[in-house]
């Protein structure tokens, strides 16, 4: 049987989705939608959250200015992509999430696949440590024509300090929900990338970023095609 407020979150992100509303408003409603229907959930989430702030989780990612470490990763047809060759092209814009699971990543991914046009012609990505199926399946569901990349293992989000463990309290809720990161993540380490967007110039330095460690949070769609109205395509 379908579990009541998995059905009834399922629901609220069909409801927001393609709405008029932006983004942060968004988030805002599925957040609450959660805090109803899962309060010890929302309870962990804020003890959680409040930990990786103290711990100045996602500070000592690449800093505007520096260059973005390359990466090689499977898209979601199993084809390898590099960074250095996505800036051939001109500027690339990298978003990390989550996975296919998290309501707030499915909003936030079918919400940049509705600006895509206006991103082109520069390059975008989607990064998570989810296997291809998943990948798949997430772009499919966001109607997206982007690439979306598999870092299984979290190997680059780690090694841009971007990957955080998930305790104990959080790991146990998430199995409660049916959530099991092993077998998305194709492996048993429970590590997840701080939800995260770069802007990349040709020359590999970083021009812009967000990063936010309370992943109820993301960039701003209206503030990221500024950021790319000001940056010369290839």
């Amino acid at each position: 049987m379908s579990d009541p407020a998995a059905v009834a979150l399922n629901a609220a992100v069909a409801e927001v989705r393609g709405s008029e509303l932006p983004l942060g408003e968004r988030l805002r409603f599925i957040a609450e939608r959660v805090r109803v229907l899962r309060p010890a959930y929302t309870e962990a989430v804020e003890a959680f959250v409040a930990r990786l702030a103290r711990a100045g989780a996602g500070t000592t990612a690449p800093q505007v200015g520096e260059v973005m470490p390359d990466f090689m990763l499977p898209d979601h047809d199993g084809r390898m992509v590099r960074l250095d060759a996505l800036l051939e092209k001109g500027p690339a814009v990298v978003v990390f999430h989550r996975g296919h699971w998290c309501p707030y990543c499915r909003v936030t991914l079918a919400a940049i696949a509705e600006v895509e046009a206006r991103i082109a012609p520069h390059a975008l990505v989607a990064i998570s440590p989810e296997r291809q199926q998943y990948t798949r399946s997430l772009r499919a569901d966001a109607g997206a024509k982007f690439a979306f990349l598999s870092d299984v293992g979290g190997g680059y989000a780690l090694s841009l300090n971007l990957a955080v463990w998930v305790d104990d309290a959080m790991a146990a809720l998430l199995g409660n929900a049916d959530i099991d990161l092993a077998e998305f993540q194709g492996g048993g380490g429970w590590f997840l990338p701080i939800p995260a967007v770069f802007v990349v110039g040709t020359d590999q330095r970083i021009i812009a970023r967000h990063i936010d460690p309370d992943y109820r949070r993301r960039m701003a769609l209206d503030a990221l095609l500024g950021i790319l109205e000001r940056v010369e395509p290839a």
